[in-house]
């Protein structure tokens, strides 16, 4: 018992990991003012201990820092995967063109804090990599400047002390930096007088991606129509809908390829708000109705929501089933990722997708069969893809990418590389018949395990030499980062807010993301109670990352040469 309280081993990491997790989860749980930093707690509760003398073995710390970080990306890109090239294209050049002025703004700051205090500046490299929560940048940075030392025929032990400088810089600035950018979340919500629910409400009604269904009612009334069959109308139009119902004479009926428009028809149509005008003009007006309106008068007819369970129809197109035909039963949308999808016959499914069908209940019985439809199927865990997925984004990260110009190559590292691979993952896997599909609370379950594990190592890490490095001098080291972490934030979250109009939660995630800053997306997400800020997050995360590290590298070779 004395050896797993007092001496540092396996299981004595494990359990400080376990009662510093567990304490800082507690402490997340109570509310200041409305406001709590939910998990962030478990980054003080280790500082503190670590500072009163309990040590954890330091490679453990390291594959607990390492691995908690790569579980929280991945999971984060699964999740946000499917929707990702939409995001980007709607909105990606402007959140990183901002993401790019952050990494400017910071690299600014750091040389002229440079310059004005005459701090060497690898130490500022050091100061900076913490400022902006870049562990990869100072790796990089160290590996520069120890080569550099190296070819210039240094001794070891000055290389040594060198890289050490960054280290212990960069742990000083380091919790500035989480902190700081929670900090200003904080108060950005109080500037720019932020309606939680209606920045919400708002970030809805603009979700309009081309794929996103939309529900719509028209009324036929284009001459040029009249007599003709659904399917010669569908021919020449570059884009898809469905036309779910019918209403004719007080009739409903789920139309087929071979239904003929008559004048006056009402049609109850499932596209995307794209193709809203579109559709007007082609048929005619939209009228007042709503879904209640057919769902008193189709009582023939039937809608239901189905779960693909069955593995087998990932990657399969949705025209491959022939379901209209065969069964006479129309897909009116379908829902990935709590994304409601236009029914195109291209569209391919994956395992956990929702169907939304109409049509007679023999049809849909039939159907159901045909997906599955057995919801207790999804309950269990696909791993598999999981963890390949894990070690090609450790692959990944770790190739070393040369530019011109730079000795020292480039590495995505531990977190851009699964990050990146995860999307790929989430958007392409259905098209290559890779089934990546989790529940969401086992998606949750990942990620906060991660976060956890990654807020306790940093906790751990820093708090050894906190104090004393504060009394040595090192106050100065964390002003020079909050100066670093606050000043671009504030420049850039006014000019996005005022000038760029990005909703509250588009800011969240691009100034964490533009800081690497992982503890302020969890912050923003956990104390308001979405997880919008995770896309934008990984819009800007992969360039920020890139540039972070490509900045601390440039920096040092200015400073040896």
């Amino acid at each position: 018992m004395r050896d797993l309280f007092i001496e540092p081993g396996i299981a004595h990491s494990i359990l400080v990991f376990a009662v510093v997790i567990a304490t800082g989860l507690y402490l997340g749980k109570f509310k200041f003012k409305g406001i709590s930093i939910g998990s962030t707690w478990i980054l003080f509760v280790g500082i503190l201990i670590s500072h009163f003398g309990v040590r954890v073995d330091a490679t453990v710390l390291n594959f607990m820092k390492d691995f908690g970080l790569i579980l929280f990306v991945f999971s984060i890109g699964l999740q946000v995967g499917p929707g990702f090239f939409h995001s980007f294209k709607k909105g990606g050049l402007t959140l990183n063109m901002l993401a790019l002025c952050l990494v400017f703004l910071g690299v600014g700051v750091t040389f002229v804090l440079h310059l004005v205090t005459k701090e060497d500046l690898p130490t500022m490299v050091g100061v900076m990599s913490g400022a902006v929560t870049n562990t990869p940048g100072l790796g990089a940075a160290q590996q520069t400047l120890a080569d550099s030392m190296h070819g210039s025929q240094h001794p070891a032990a000055d290389i040594a002390t060198a890289t050490s400088g960054l280290a212990s810089a960069y742990a000083l600035a380091y919790p500035i930096g989480m902190l700081g950018v929670i900090a200003m979340i904080i108060l950005f919500k109080s500037i720019f007088k932020i309606d939680l629910e209606e920045e919400r409400r708002h970030l809805e009604q603009e979700d309009t991606d081309v794929e996103t269904a939309r529900r719509m009612h028209c009324e036929v009334e284009n001459p040029a129509l009249f007599g003709k069959k659904l399917k010669e109308v569908m021919r020449h139009l570059s884009f898809s809908f469905v036309i779910s119902r019918v209403m004719r004479d007080g009739e409903i009926f789920v139309p087929g390829p071979d239904t003929v428009l008559q004048q006056g028809d009402k049609l109850l149509i499932v596209t995307s708000q794209h193709h809203v005008d579109s559709l007007r003009i082609l048929f005619g007006k939209e009228i007042e109705m709503h879904l209640q309106d057919w769902l008193k008068q189709d009582a023939h007819l039937e809608g239901r929501r189905l779960l693909i369970t069955k593995p087998e129809l990932t990657g399969a197109r949705l025209r491959q089933l022939n379901i209209r035909a065969n069964y006479g039963v129309t897909i009116t949308r379908v829902v990935r990722a709590g994304v409601e999808l236009v029914a195109r016959p291209n569209l391919y499914l994956q395992l956990g997708d929702i169907l939304w069908v109409v049509g007679p209940e023999e049809g849909i019985h039939e159907v159901a069969e045909l997906v599955g439809n057995k919801e207790v199927s999804l309950n269990k865990p696909n791993l598999v893809p999981i963890f390949f997925g894990i070690a090609a984004g450790v692959i990944f990260g770790s190739i070393p990418f040369m530019i011109p110009g730079i000795p020292q190559p480039i590495k995505l590292g531990l977190a851009g590389g699964p990050l990146i691979i995860a999307i790929l993952l989430g958007y392409f896997g259905p098209r290559w018949r890779i089934t990546t599909y989790t529940t969401q609370s086992a998606n949750l379950m990942i990620r906060e395990i991660g976060i956890s594990f990654f807020m306790a190592a940093v906790g751990l890490g820093a708090g050894e030499n906190f104090v004393s490095s504060i009394l040595n001098g090192g106050y100065w080291w964390i002003l020079y980062g909050a100066l670093i972490t606050l000043v671009p934030v504030l420049i850039v979250g006014m000019i996005a807010r005022w000038a760029c109009r990005l909703n509250f939660y588009q800011i969240c995630g691009l100034i964490s993301g533009g800081t690497t800053n992982v503890a302020a997306l969890v912050f923003s997400q956990g104390a308001y109670g979405t997880d919008y800020p995770s896309v934008n997050y990984v819009t800007v995360y992969p360039l920020t990352m890139f540039l972070r590290v490509l900045f601390a590298q440039l920096l040092i070779l200015v400073a040896v040469t």
